[in-house]
């Protein structure tokens, strides 16, 4: 047996998560029994499968040390990931800090390339089911970049096709009829930025919302650019938004390749974009998975089933 001591009360409960969880999770996993008594958590098994429940334990330090919950999720992408070093890397790594003073950090390896990926390309698609950060993680990444002085302002798009690219009908101007469709982008901004300063922000042009159609004939210099929902552009909307980027510019596609709303006979933009852009300098690509659903452990299932449907012989693809 070996006896694994916490520092404190509030690193114990982050740790062993809500009604224990956590070290029922990571029992089943590993084979070890764990028993959390105080402030010490009480090892029994073989001396392979203890290592590895202790690697687990220290991968994930960086949290519960600092009283921040831990997931079953966390520890299964732990026991997952091929250097568990990493692991502890990635949770050092704070990206920011919301308003209430919460850090930010990518949560899986697939969401730390991801941030990786942007920071060292002009242009980035991540692709992804629901639930992933992708649309997240951009938007906060951008807010950074402003808040550094990187671009001058960012811009917010995506195909309004709900809508059938066509707002007029819906009523109010041009911020108010496009802002439900970037509701994902703005509670990123909202987590990040006081409401009042972002009113000011997008008074001021500094930080533009628009439907992708008015991005047409556009240069857009020194700004980071966030293409959400891009599964639903046309192979000519994403090629004219592409050809938009300006100096001093930093763009990030999103989309779920999954989820086209187009007519079928159309092609998505996206999914030609990812075909044709293969091996050129300066874009990079990630490609998140279900191991990187950050939802309810239940998303991450349902994500896996639906995949599971729709490769199987006679599956139907929801899109």
């Amino acid at each position: 047996m070996l006896v694994f001591p916490l520092p404190d009360r509030t690193s114990a409960v982050a740790l062993a998560g809500a009604e224990e969880k956590n070290l029922r999770r990571l029992s089943e996993l590993t084979g070890v029994q764990v028993v959390l008594r105080g402030q010490e958590l009480h090892l029994r098994g073989t001396e392979p499968a203890i290592g590895q429940c202790v690697q687990v334990v220290e991968a994930l330090a960086y949290r519960w040390r600092r009283g921040q919950p831990v997931t079953e999720a966390d520890i299964e992408m732990v026991l997952q990931a091929p250097d568990r070093t990493l692991v502890a890397q990635m949770h050092r790594e704070v990206l920011a800090r919301t308003r209430r003073g919460e850090e930010i950090c990518a949560r899986t390896l697939g969401q730390w390339q991801y941030v990786r990926t942007i920071r060292t390309h002009d242009i980035t698609f991540g692709v992804g089911p629901a639930g992933t950060g992708k649309t997240y993680l951009a938007a906060v990444l951008a807010v950074q970049a402003l808040q550094n002085q990187e671009c001058e302002r960012l811009i917010l798009t995506r195909p309004a096709v709900e809508a059938g690219e066509k707002l007029g009908f819906l009523p109010g101007d041009l911020q108010q009829k496009i802002s439900p469709y970037l509701r994902p982008l703005y509670d990123a901004l909202y987590d990040l930025i006081d409401p009042v300063r972002i009113n000011q922000l997008l008074e001021r042009g500094v930080i533009e919302v628009a439907p992708l159609a008015y991005m047409r004939g556009r240069t857009l210099n020194r700004a980071f650019i966030i293409l959400d929902e891009a599964q639903n552009t046309t192979p000519g909307q994403m090629k004219m938004l592409l050809t938009r980027l300006g100096f001093g510019s930093r763009m990030v596609i999103t989309g779920d390749t999954t989820q086209v709303d187009l007519d079928r006979r159309q092609d998505s933009g996206l999914l030609v974009a990812l075909q044709v852009l293969q091996g050129v300098p300066g874009i990079g690509f990630c490609y998140l998975t279900a191991a990187d659903v950050v939802r309810h452990p239940l998303v991450q299932r349902i994500v896996q089933a639906y995949e599971r449907y729709e490769g199987s012989a006679g599956g139907y693809s929801y899109s």
